[in-house]
Formats: C-alpha cells, structure tokens, sequence
C-alpha cells in the first residue's frame, strides 16, 4: 500500500470518529428536544448546517495534521472511508440500540428528514477533496 492511501486511510477513521462522536451527541439533542417541538425535518435541518460545520473543521484539521496528499485520490479515498464507517456505524446503532432492521434503515432514508441527512452525509464524504492544506 501507498504511504499516501495509508495516510488518506487512517485519516478518513480519524475524521468519521470525531464527526461521529459530535454527531451522536446533536443527534441525541436533536430527538430529545427539538423533534418533540418542531418535527423531524426541521430538527434534521437545524443540526445539519452545524453539523456540516464541524464536519468542515475536523475535516480541514485533519487534511493539515496528518499531511493527507494534495491528489485527488487520496482525499476521495479519505472521504469514502469515512463515509462508509459512518453509514456502517449507523446501521449498528440502528440494529443493535434501537431494534430496527436493515429494510428500516433503508426505507428511512427514503423520509425527507432521512433523505437530507443522507444529503449532508455525502457532502462530508466529500469534504476531503474540497479542503486545501496550509
């Protein structure tokens, strides 16, 4: 394996920890308080923005500390991996905490608060190759 794609690799771990770990807690403030008041679509799309946000910095943080390569293939593959551990998280939760099924989680994608979170998640994946190093 490259130096290259085991650098985009163990920061693409690192970046789905951390914004995982921000994401678990605004998602619980998000079902426990804001979903009662204003709905699941508008909970999904006040925490998203803020998601997005330290999705961004963890993101740009990451590019910089780990020395993740300007090519592009290292910022996709940085991107993919997290991407694919945080839909692989997702569903464990979703199987495991909450009892649901693999068609649950697939069909809720289908919701419109689903559908935009889905939305937000592919624009973290995407995060990597938009960021330039200092």
């Amino acid at each position: 394996m490259a130096p290259g794609a085991a650098t985009a690799i163990r920061a693409g771990v690192a970046y789905f920890a951390v914004v995982f770990a921000a994401g678990f807690v605004l998602g619980t403030i998000r079902t426990l308080l804001l979903v009662p008041h204003i709905g699941p679509l508008a909970a999904v799309l006040v925490e998203l923005p803020l998601m997005l946000a330290i999705a961004w910095l963890v993101c740009r943080w990451l590019v910089q500390r780990l020395a993740v390569g300007c090519a592009w293939t290292e910022r996709l593959l940085m991107g993919v991996v997290a991407f694919v551990l945080l839909l692989a998280a997702e569903l464990a939760l979703a199987l495991a905490l909450f009892g649901g099924t693999v068609a649950g989680f697939l069909a809720a994608l289908g919701t419109p608060e689903g559908a935009a979170g889905l939305a937000g998640q592919v624009v973290f994946a995407a995060m990597p190759l938009l960021v330039r190093r200092r």
